[in-house]
């Protein structure tokens, strides 16, 4: 799948097809009844192409109303067993996965060639518009109201003008050409003012300019050509079915038409409301037989509201809807959590290994934890997102013991708030160490974690999450009140229930989503790594590779372990490639060691 597809702009046209047909629909619905509604028909399809239909959505958005609260999914609970690499090693000797490619060039020629054509036809209309433009300049004032009823209409006469035609949209003028009062009947042209008359009471030219607009936008898009017919098909018949309902003679209207056709070398542009557009023959044979659309009715008026309702007001009314479902009644959610009881101790037993468990009890351990360690995982950051870091809060290492207040502990959490343990950590090391801090925002090397595969195919060590973390976390804390067993599956080699596990050279993890992935990718490859495979949901994967350290002593591959950029690809079809990117940074300001309790 190319990056450089503009998906957004594929959407919105099929979108805007989509209602042209149902406009095309509606029409044929009422073909039997006044051409103005049809034209206005055709003209809604037209706006459509102004107006994607993620901006409706996003009106929706804004007037989401409140539902009855529905379950909250509680956190998912897991544990984390960790060893680090250094993150001055891991940074220096992190493989680069691919050399960032050169600025596509496709977009910039898509984008010249959109532009070419918008000045194309920008230019084309020009052209036409130049000839009328000297027929207004020679032009002088006729008077015609009470000879052809048109009053209130003001009328031009122009020896270069060969086609009586509306020009202007804030203030329309007609402007026929010179001693056409001579050539016609007065029955004939009293029937082709009455005409021009239509086109100024119903501001033709305003909407004309507006698909004009559309077209030059979208002159790619063979529909909004296709569209323009329509609307000069429809609006040159609602003003013949006008000029029939004011008491003209047909037969004086028909001649009138055909004598300017007669005179006339070609059709009008767009932009002009004139007289001969459309199909002349089947407009004579129309006029001729005096056909004039019926009333609507009922039933049809209805049914044309209801189009219209749900045409308009639909995706409105989705987006509230959609919001509201997402947000049933969002919950406050708890924004600061305290441990009951807390202890630190040093931990001089000199192994990499760490582990940092928080239980849905209120029982919270951190083993063997570095202090850096404890802020990054209090933060829910990653190991570069921190400056100022002192060299004792990366090598000496703490054990922690606290309890949480169970119903705090077992609170589920709404959508970006951090779950409860952190908060409480927080406030631990605030009042333990004086932890004080500030954000920067800086630019930073960073890995885009994508499918390895155009077709989106995924490795073989990956898959849909298993178990259902939320409700697995609801049974734990009920067997944890009334002291019955977990109801946690056994953690095996390749398989833990809930949680992400990783280890030197391996990560397991089990009904978490890629964002917890991604955070120990950033681990292991000493930079931020950005989630950009789309991915949604809960997975289950296990990643086996030999860690870097390995690598660089020069020691043969395992079959079963390559390096972690191949690994990522073979077992579970995914990539990082190399970029950069803004980087929210965490710098320390204060922090002190512990005093031991």
């Amino acid at each position: 799948m190319t990056s450089w597809l503009p998906f957004d702009l594929l959407d919105h046209l099929w979108q805007s097809t989509l209602f042209a047909a149902g406009a095309w629909l509606a029409a044929r619905m009422l073909s039997a009844n006044g051409a103005r509604v049809r034209y206005w028909l055709w003209f809604a399809a037209s706006m459509k192409f102004l107006i994607p239909l993620s901006w409706l959505v996003s009106i929706g958005e804004r007037f989401a109303w409140r539902t009855a609260p529905a379950a909250t999914p509680a956190a998912v609970s897991f544990v984390i067993d960790q060893v680090l690499t250094p993150v001055t090693t891991t940074a220096a000797t992190a493989p680069v996965a691919s050399i960032g490619s050169p600025t596509p060039v496709m977009p910039w020629l898509l984008l010249a060639a959109w532009g070419a054509g918008v000045i194309f036809v920008l230019s084309s209309w020009w052209k036409q518009w130049l000839p009328i433009r000297r027929a207004l300049g020679d032009a002088h004032a006729v008077d015609v109201a009470d000879t052809y009823h048109g009053r209130d209409l003001i009328v031009l006469a122009s020896p270069s003008m060969v086609e009586p035609g509306v020009f202007g949209i804030r203030q329309p003028v007609l402007l026929i050409p010179e001693g056409m009062r001579e050539r016609l009947a007065p029955a004939q042209l009293r029937a082709l003012i009455a005409h021009e008359h239509c086109h100024v009471r119903h501001r033709d030219n305003l909407t004309a300019a507006m698909h004009m607009a559309v077209e030059a936008l979208f002159w790619f898009y063979p529909v909004v050509w296709w569209i323009e017919r329509r609307l000069i098909d429809e609006r040159e018949r609602a003003c013949d079915e006008y000029v029939l309902r004011s008491g003209n003679s047909p037969r004086d209207y028909a001649e009138g038409i055909l004598e300017v056709c007669r005179l006339a070398k070609q059709h009008p542009p767009a932009f002009v409301a004139g007289v001969t557009g459309s199909d002349l023959k089947q407009r004579i044979q129309s006029i001729l037989r005096r056909e004039i659309g019926r009333p609507l009715g009922v039933l049809r008026a209805a049914a044309l509201c209801a189009f219209c309702a749900v045409a308009g007001l639909g995706p409105i009314v989705a987006g509230a809807v959609n919001t509201s479902a997402q947000q049933p009644d969002q919950p406050v959610g708890i924004t600061e959590a305290t441990f009951d009881v807390a202890t630190i101790k040093r931990n001089v037993s000199g192994v990499e290994t760490w582990a940092l468990n928080p239980r849905p009890t209120g029982q919270f351990e951190a083993i063997n934890a570095r202090m850096s360690d404890l802020v990054i995982a209090a933060h829910l950051l990653q190991d570069d997102q921190v400056a100022g870091m002192p060299s004792w809060a990366t090598s000496t290492r703490y054990d922690i013991v606290a309890k949480l207040d169970p119903e705090i502990a077992a609170a589920s959490q709404p959508p970006g708030l951090p779950p409860t343990w952190s908060l409480a950590l927080r406030a631990l090391l605030k009042e333990r160490v004086q932890l004080a801090f500030h954000r920067e925002i800086a630019q930073r090397p960073v890995y885009a974690l994508m499918l390895a595969r155009s077709d989106g195919k995924l490795g073989p060590r990956i898959r849909p999450a298993e178990f259902e973390c939320d409700a697995l976390k609801d049974r734990a804390v009920a067997a944890a009140r009334v002291g019955g067993p977990s109801p946690y599956p056994p953690t095996t080699a390749t398989r833990i229930a809930c949680g992400v596990r990783p280890s030197r050279g391996r990560i397991l993890q089990g009904g978490n989503s890629l964002n917890e992935f991604r955070a120990i990718l950033s681990r292991v490859v000493g930079r931020p790594v950005l989630d950009k495979t789309g991915l949604k949901g809960k997975w289950d994967l296990l990643l086996t590779y030999t860690p870097d350290a390995l690598l660089r002593a020069g020691e043969p591959l395992p079959a079963d372990s390559p390096d972690l950029f191949t690994a990522l690809k073979e077992q579970l079809g995914l990539k990082l490639e190399a970029t950069t990117g803004p980087v929210e940074m965490f710098v320390i300001d204060r922090i002190e060691r512990p005093s031991e309790n």
